[in-house]
């Protein structure tokens, strides 16, 4: 049963993979430390300012190589890109002010990522304290404070982005794990389902082998009583023994077949209802007169020439038709049902339909389907059919109602 993936899928430049964010964060570093650097390379010694310098390359590529670790350092990078923008402008490398994009990548990165309310507020002290020291070490003039609240804004304004966009990425974050974690209990109680419903299969054909093994006793012990006697009844007996114990090797395979699943819980102490006699096609009518009288109405209809079936067929036969008929009892509300049993060469068909309302009820009141705790109706119905080969629908049905329909191959079965 495979995993339900999350809906949302990141592109590859938000990989949250470890080589994946390191070739984001190498890619936007070197960007950053391009476009910081050339354009100064240009105009170094215009505008009252000095060349650059092994210093000033270093200043400016310096907090570009910070933002490798914007991710899981991301109030150290501010501290850094602030302490060397602020000794590109006080060395005169850069004009009084200057915006820098480590600057404000790192400004981002401290929004987008810092996780507690400390780092937060000693983030905007950060950048408040850089933008007051440089409006103090730039002369004084009435103009550098309008660029003062400027460069502020921009710079908080960056933070705060960042923020924006953290807390929704942490958000969707928190959806998608949420998500996750659901269809791992979905997937945990669906096996819980199956396995219950795999060994209660298991100890019903257990009781099936045995009533074939105690019958192969009893009809040896009467031939070997009658064989100086009366020898052809005596290999009458046997002929009996011979197909009671291939019927009985079949049903054994089944058992097999049911707890080879390595995931099979293993099988309680057989109570009283698994010890009595098991039902077959036979009791039906017994069946469908009970369900009557609990308030469904159905009939039932045989096609076909009836022929001797397996213990473990006829069982399972029975149990989907009680099973159908009983989930119709409980959610098809008032309406009437019909069972079909028909005979054919190579299959069994089982048909159980009504035109109740029974889908419905797996609806809420916006038509969407409710989140209801899982049954073992149609799980249980699906494993018994596969134990034998066989495929079963249940859904809606032409017309209107719901219907039950299982195809079951047939095995050779001596009368």
């Amino acid at each position: 049963m495979a995993l339900p993936q999350p809906p949302i899928t990141p592109p590859w430049w938000r990989s949250r993979s470890d080589r994946g964010q390191l070739v984001a964060d190498t890619l936007l570093a070197l960007g950053v430390a391009v476009a910081d650097l050339v354009p100064r390379l240009d105009s170094s010694g215009t505008a009252g300012t000095r060349p650059l310098g092994v210093t000033g390359v270093l200043l400016i590529v310096l907090p570009a190589i910070a933002l490798l670790w914007r991710r899981s350092q991301p109030l150290p990078v501010l501290v850094v890109a602030c302490a060397c923008v602020l000794a590109l402008q006080v060395r005169d490398y850069a004009e009084h002010p200057s915006v820098f994009l480590s600057l404000l990548a790192a400004s981002y990165a401290a929004g987008a990522y810092a996780r507690s309310r400390a780092a937060i507020i000693t983030a905007v002290l950060v950048l408040l304290g850089y933008v007051a020291t440089v409006h103090l070490t730039t002369p004084a003039a009435p103009r550098h404070v309008d660029e003062a609240i400027g460069l502020a804004s921009i710079l908080v304004g960056t933070f705060v982005l960042g923020r924006s966009l953290g807390l929704g990425r942490a958000y969707t974050a928190q959806l998608e794990q949420r998500a996750t974690d659901l269809a791992r209990t979905r997937e945990a109680e669906l096996r819980g389902v199956v396995a219950d419903e795999r060994s209660r299969i298991a100890r019903e054909l257990h009781d099936v082998v045995a009533h074939h093994v105690s019958v192969m006793t009893v009809q040896a012990a009467a031939a070997r009583r009658q064989l100086d006697r009366d020898p052809e009844r005596s290999a009458d007996a046997m002929a009996a023994v011979e197909s009671t114990g291939r019927t009985a090797l079949a049903e054994m395979r089944h058992i097999v077949g049911v707890l080879r699943d390595p995931d099979e819980a293993a099988t309680g102490p057989d109570d009283a209802e698994t010890r009595a006699p098991q039902p077959g096609l036979a009791e039906l009518p017994a069946l469908i007169a009970q369900i009557g009288e609990a308030g469904l109405p159905a009939a039932m209809r045989v096609v076909g020439q009836p022929r001797p079936l397996s213990a473990g067929l006829d069982l399972a036969a029975y149990r989907i038709v009680q099973e159908a008929l009983t989930n119709t009892l409980r959610h098809a509300g008032p309406t009437t049902a019909e069972v079909l049993i028909q005979y054919t060469n190579r299959e069994l068909v089982v048909q159980v339909s009504d035109r109740g309302h029974g889908l419905a009820a797996g609806l809420d009141s916006r038509g969407q389907p409710a989140t209801r705790p899982l049954g073992h109706g149609v799980l249980g119905m699906r494993e018994r059919v596969g134990v034998y080969g066989g495929q079963l629908y249940a859904g809606p049905r032409a017309g209107g109602g719901f219907e039950v329909l299982a195809r079951i191959p047939i095995e050779s079965v001596s009368a």
